[in-house]
């Protein structure tokens, strides 16, 4: 079941990236795609942390997370080059896409460090 589950979550996550490449040439500043994407974001975020193995799993993600949404922060001083609108759409799409999973997956750590037994030394 897990295994479906987190399939499910990758295929939703190959559409989410083809929807921002496609929405950033397209329509760079398009409300639905950027509604839709972040709905995606949501269910791909909700399917990991409730299948996650452990909390090993969960922090490579907000690791992974993290770094991609640091890297197109770092990519929006090239939309003043060539094609800016097309670069910009395709940044913010990728972060609409992955602002949710981050999201949901910092609430799940914060819970689980929340909920852990004090440790006494």
């Amino acid at each position: 079941m897990r295994k479906a589950w987190g399939l499910v979550s990758f295929i939703l996550f190959c559409i989410g990236l083809v929807l921002v490449i496609i929405g950033g040439i397209v329509a760079p500043s398009n409300v639905a795609i950027t509604v839709v994407l972040a709905v995606f974001g949501l269910i791909i975020g909700i399917i990991y942390v409730v299948f996650a193995k452990g909390n090993g799993g969960l922090h490579t993600l907000l690791l992974s997370v993290i770094a991609l949404l640091a890297m197109t922060a770092a990519l929006v001083p090239i939309t003043n080059l060539w094609s800016g609108a097309m670069v910009s759409g395709i940044i913010v799409n990728f972060a609409a896409l992955m602002s949710p999973v981050a999201l949901i997956a910092a609430i799940r750590a914060l819970l689980t460090i929340g909920l852990e037994p004090e440790v006494k030394i």
